[in-house]
């Protein structure tokens, strides 16, 4: 039996990302004074009792509104669809503002569906009860005062949901998300949302043919075929010279804590404007960070046949120093090449965590050595003695031998590829670390016997001479 669900809902800016951060102890939604900053759904499970180790599933919603534009039409669906799936809704007001006919409007929805309602007041720091008599107009029951930004009345609120909830869950129907991770990265509106949608056979996140919609990394576990999978839904990543908005800023840090979380990412580009300046920093930050990767060129079935040669001419230009990762054409909008996606995620999720023998990697390195010795540097010969694994996520090897510190670049360049292409590692990159063995003799003072002291002498003498 699955966890309960409790949804937040509520118009904009009445503090819902607050209490959904307050209620999971993290800062996964983001908060600010800007209305209708969340615009798709959050997930995250929590522990709401202590004493009785119930959890459950709080969904973070998008502000609803009276507007009839494209964005707010879309946030609204978004919002219907998480109510669907609640079994408890938060019913979000604001003690500053009073009731306000938005509230009245979204109060008379939620009584038609006949959901379990909890009338939340925030921003009522001084919890005074006569902050909650006019809002017994709203028809759905009794308030409960809180201030999520300062934790007042949670526990309140918490003691009324309990009774509330279809069941109690234990920690044992939690456990830890199991799967591989797959971080979908890219630019602002090169397809990411609707190729998750398109994983997921359903809408759930926000499609809108407007650049930046989505805001939040959304965390979405599902399973294909007996294998769990977390897909990671991050906001698109602008250049620094257009992340105005400090909204913005926190979208691309947020970006960036996914890659760290991921096993696996996609990179999504868009076939018509091809690899973007912004697209080569995307992927050296992947790189960086040495995650296995997976290259999608979407909105390839807008192309003609010439347009079509040219992308792949310049890709292989440009993309040539993330050689490893693979290279996909699709369409996400209808679905063409996306199925093909999983059997090359499985493959770099188990090269990725793989433990190599330490007997297999030496052999490997003999043969590294008889194609390319090391090169002399600063008069000395480099010399790599063993290697040995010391890490996954990505496969980290550690070169033992003397003088290491100095090793070029383009040797280790060399090191890596032959690594890569013995081990036949597809989409997964590889991190080499170095340790050189330290001289016993370095700090020994050389201490002479006596008949070295005359030899020495002799030779002084006779150098004078000459």
């Amino acid at each position: 039996m699955g966890l309960p669900i409790i949804c937040l809902v509520g118009r904009p800016n009445v503090g819902k990302s607050t209490l959904f951060n307050r209620l999971s102890r993290s800062c996964q939604a983001l908060v600010s004074d800007f209305e209708g900053l969340t615009r798709d759904r959050q997930y995250v499970e929590v522990l709401l009792d202590d004493d009785t180790q119930t959890f459950a599933t709080i969904i973070d919603t998008g502000g609803l509104t009276n507007k009839d534009n494209l964005v707010d039409s879309g946030i609204q669906d978004q919002v219907l669809n998480a109510l669907e799936e609640s079994d408890v809704i938060y019913f979000m007001v604001s003690s500053r503002d009073g009731v306000i006919g938005l509230d009245l409007e979204i109060a008379a929805r939620l009584r038609k569906l006949k959901k379990k309602i909890i009338l939340v007041c925030n921003k009522a720091e001084s919890l005074n009860p006569t902050l909650a008599a006019e809002f017994f107009e709203l028809g759905v029951g009794e308030p409960i005062l809180i201030s999520a930004e300062h934790g007042q009345g949670i526990a309140d609120l918490i003691d009324a949901t309990l009774p509330l909830l279809p069941h109690q869950a234990t920690i044992e129907e939690l456990g830890e998300i199991e799967g591989i991770a797959v971080a979908v990265l890219g630019r602002p509106n090169v397809g990411k949302s609707t190729l998750i949608n398109r994983i997921l056979g359903q809408e759930r996140v926000l499609v809108i043919d407007l650049p930046g919609t989505t805001r939040d990394s959304i965390y979405i576990p599902f399973e294909r075929e007996g294998q769990k999978y977390t897909l990671i839904d991050t906001a698109g990543i602008r250049r620094k010279r257009s992340t105005h908005e400090k909204v913005e800023i926190f979208s691309i840090i947020k970006a960036i804590d996914a890659l760290e979380k991921a096993h696996v990412v996609i990179l999504v580009l868009d076939a018509q404007t091809g690899v973007t300046e912004q697209d080569a920093t995307l992927l050296g930050m992947i790189s960086d960070k040495g995650r296995a990767l997976l290259i999608v060129i979407n909105k390839w079935d807008g192309l003609d046949d010439y347009q079509k040669l040219e992308v792949k001419r310049k890709l292989e230009v440009k993309l040539s120093f993330v050689n490893y990762a693979s290279v996909h054409y699709i369409s996400a909008l209808h679905g063409s090449g996306v199925g093909k996606l999983f059997a090359p995620i499985n493959q770099s999720y188990q090269n990725a965590g793989g433990q190599y023998p330490t007997s297999v990697l030496n052999k490997i390195l003999e043969k590294a050595n008889q194609g390319h010795q090391p090169p002399p540097v600063k008069g000395r010969r480099l010399k790599i003695k063993y290697v040995n694994q010391t890490g996954v996520f990505p496969p980290t090897f550690t070169f033992h031998g003397n003088h290491l510190q100095n090793v070029p670049n383009a040797y280790e360049r060399y090191l890596k590829n032959f690594f890569i292409n013995a081990l036949k590692l597809t989409n997964t990159p590889i991190k080499i670390e170095y340790k050189s063995g330290d001289n016993p003799f370095k700090d020994r003072k050389n201490i002479l016997s006596a008949r070295q002291i005359a030899k020495k002498r002799r030779l002084m003498k006779f150098v004078k001479k000459r």
